[in-house]
């Protein structure tokens, strides 16, 4: 799957890489932790209660994440949201394989602009009708991971065809919820966790789980990162304070603790 999204990548959809970001590491004291945009608001918050060293924390979509780190840039700590791309790295060497776990899973929503909206029906009848021939947006579905999931739950229902020219793609999941939450599109695909972070938007239908692969979040030490600190950073994720605060934030801890 990788190939076929590196491959539309090259074609024109691939954000550039911040040169900023590959020339300015960290201090030697601090934890940098390059995330998916969909974790901002609960690893913000996780990362507060840290008790240790500075954590950096830079947020983008996975695969602008993963070949920032294939050309060098400094993380300690890699969270996908995709484990296709993290697959990706370690075939690449560019990430510690025995570091490595699934952190978190979380699960695929349909939203539309404003609080209260009525609850739809997961069928592809009611779906359809829902939603009309309004725009839907969506992470760019040919290479983030929102995106893909959000096209294949499409697919499931059988109305990918006739809503592929209504769905406005955008950079990565947040930025898909952010049109929604302004009232530039209607409608939108993200996850549940997304959703829980704006009040602008009401969820109207959870895809079932059989409509896409499995939402996983890997988390891995990047190669020659490791550390005391970071390690310490890797059992926060895994703890009991963090539990809370990703299960407040929608999130499904999918990694028992150690």
């Amino acid at each position: 799957m990788v190939c076929a999204i590196w491959r539309a990548l090259r074609s024109g959809v691939m954000i550039s890489i911040s040169l900023a970001c590959l020339a300015m590491p960290g201090r030697a004291s601090d934890i940098t932790i390059f995330a998916a945009a969909s974790l901002k608001t609960a690893l913000d918050e996780v990362a507060a209660a840290f008790e240790g060293p500075t954590t950096t924390i830079s947020y983008a979509g996975t695969p602008v994440l993963a070949r920032q780190i294939s050309f060098g840039a400094p993380a300690d700590i890699f969270i996908a949201a995709s484990l296709d791309w993290m697959d990706w790295l370690a075939d690449q060497n560019r990430i510690d394989p025995a570091s490595r776990f699934d952190l978190l899973s979380n699960r695929l929503v349909l939203i539309r602009h404003g609080a209260g909206g009525t609850l739809v029906e997961t069928t592809g009848t009611a779906l359809m009708e829902t939603l009309g021939q309004d725009r839907i947006a969506m992470a760019l579905v040919a290479a983030v991971p929102a995106g893909i999931y959000g096209k294949s739950a499409l697919q499931y229902f059988g109305l990918w065809d006739a809503l592929a020219p209504q769905i406005a793609q955008s950079d990565n999941v947040r930025a898909a919820l952010a049109l929604v939450a302004r009232g530039e599109a209607p409608f939108g695909i993200v996850y549940t966790s997304d959703a829980q972070a704006e009040p602008r938007i009401s969820v109207i239908a959870t895809f079932p789980e059989e409509s896409h692969a499995p939402i996983l979040y890997p988390v891995a030490v990047t190669k020659g990162r490791s550390s005391t600190p970071v390690a310490r950073f890797i059992n926060h994720l895994r703890s009991a304070q963090a539990r809370v605060i990703f299960e407040r934030h929608g999130f499904i801890m999918a990694d028992p603790a150690p």
